[in-house]
């Protein structure tokens, strides 16, 4: 059988560990860190994980403020009222729940977000040194999430083949680096790669993040293969699927994680563990 790499044995050891370093901030006499939340109307999966998100938080004994605007506002007040949360001292941390509505361009606010407060890794500043190699910058948490299930289980990256099948700037691009800055060797797939089920089963660690539902079979993991499942899709009945065959893949994989209950779950605390970085570095 397969080993599942649960997202919640990750998530309490994060905890753990940012709870014991903001005591040892707090005694400092620092400021407790605190995430701005920026929402423009209320779509339902904006409103899901802003739950998931103050929870996780006050667990931790992290601070958030919800700024939430209609979603009607205009271009120019939503922008006027974005430069003030950025420029405030008290906001450590920055979350837009992206898309924007209609009216409002995101180009511009991935353009004009502070890039020591962007923990969700979407400025091209925290973009350009996830490429460079540099880690004094944020990674999009989703990406970051997955290399915090690696480590967790102790599976080693260097010198191992990688399959990452999605190239988007959210997940597939910047995972790709993270991971070759681990020394691992990087095969970046998408929906033109020729014989991807082939180009798969080479791979000792294949991570999934295309956004199709079981997409990935039997056919594209090599045995004993590491399958992390970044998709989450929702069918017609409100079902919850990853990019991954689950039921097919277990037993065959050396290990899978699951959906839900997986990268998803660790990605909350992936966005307080930089707002923990970001306000290390503004003290």
């Amino acid at each position: 059988m397969s080993v599942i790499l649960k997202g919640a044995d990750v998530v309490k050891e994060m905890n753990e560990a940012m709870m014991a370093e903001l005591a040892l901030r707090t005694a400092d006499g620092l400021a407790v860190p605190k995430l701005a939340i920026v929402r423009v109307g209320e779509r339902p999966d904006d409103l899901a994980y802003e739950r998931g998100a103050v929870k996780r938080f006050a667990n931790i004994g992290l601070r958030t403020e919800l700024y939430a605007f209609a979603a009607e506002i205009s271009q120019e007040d939503f922008l006027a009222a974005f430069r003030q949360i950025n420029a405030d001292p008290d906001v450590h941390g920055i979350l837009v729940f992206r898309p924007l509505a209609p009216q409002i361009d995101d180009r511009l606010v991935i353009e004009a977000i502070d890039p020591a407060k962007d923990v969700d890794g979407i400025s091209p500043v925290n973009m350009a040194k996830i490429f460079a190699g540099d880690d004094s910058g944020f990674a999009p948490c989703t990406a970051a999430a997955v290399v915090a299930i690696l480590d967790h289980a102790g599976i080693s990256l260097k010198g191992k083949r990688v399959a990452v099948v999605g190239r988007s700037l959210v997940v597939g691009k910047p995972l790709s680096m993270l991971l070759l800055a681990r020394d691992a060797t990087v095969t970046l797939c998408h929906s033109k790669t020729l014989d991807l089920p082939a180009v798969c089963r080479e791979a000792d660690i294949l991570v999934a993040c295309v956004g199709k539902a079981k997409m990935l079979g039997v056919e594209y993991v090599r045995p004993g293969a590491v399958v992390i499942d970044v998709g989450i899709n929702v069918d017609e009945e409100g079902n919850l699927w990853g990019d991954v065959d689950f039921t097919a893949v277990e037993g065959i994989a050396g290990a899978v994680t699951p959906v839900p209950g997986g990268v998803g779950t660790v990605t909350t605390s992936i966005l307080a563990r930089q707002l923990m970085k970001a306000a290390a570095k503004g003290r």
